[in-house]
């Protein structure tokens, strides 16, 4: 399960952020979690809390929001999302496409108080 090293790599890049901007608490980080990043929002929500306990951020929210993994077609340039057409064009059947959203693993906003 990748998910914790990546939860303990965003954690190491809120304090930074938190230790740049002088701030000693975050209310709320948001995410966005591309279908196609290969990591799962439920570990990621799960981990997060072991992960900062005992951190300033052990109070923060988590939000995920999850980004649809879109592709256009190769052959006839129509995107559509790759998951819900297991990877098939909806208009001309081809499995042939660039993928063009849902590989990132985004800190998106962070509020604070």
């Amino acid at each position: 399960m990748h998910e914790i090293g990546v939860v303990r790599q965003m954690l190491r890049t809120l304090e930074d952020f938190a230790d740049e901007n002088g701030l000693d608490q975050i209310v709320t980080v948001v995410l966005e979690i591309g279908d196609l990043s290969m990591i799962i929002p439920k570990y990621v929500e799960d981990i997060y809390s072991v992960v900062v306990k005992g951190t300033r951020f052990e109070n923060t929210e988590l939000v995920i929001e999850t980004v649809e993994g879109q592709g256009i077609c190769r052959e006839c340039k129509r995107a559509f999302p790759i998951v819900k057409n297991e990877g098939y064009c909806p208009r001309c059947g081809q499995r042939n496409a660039d993928i063009i959203s849902g590989r990132d693993f985004v800190i998106k906003e962070v509020v604070v108080p």
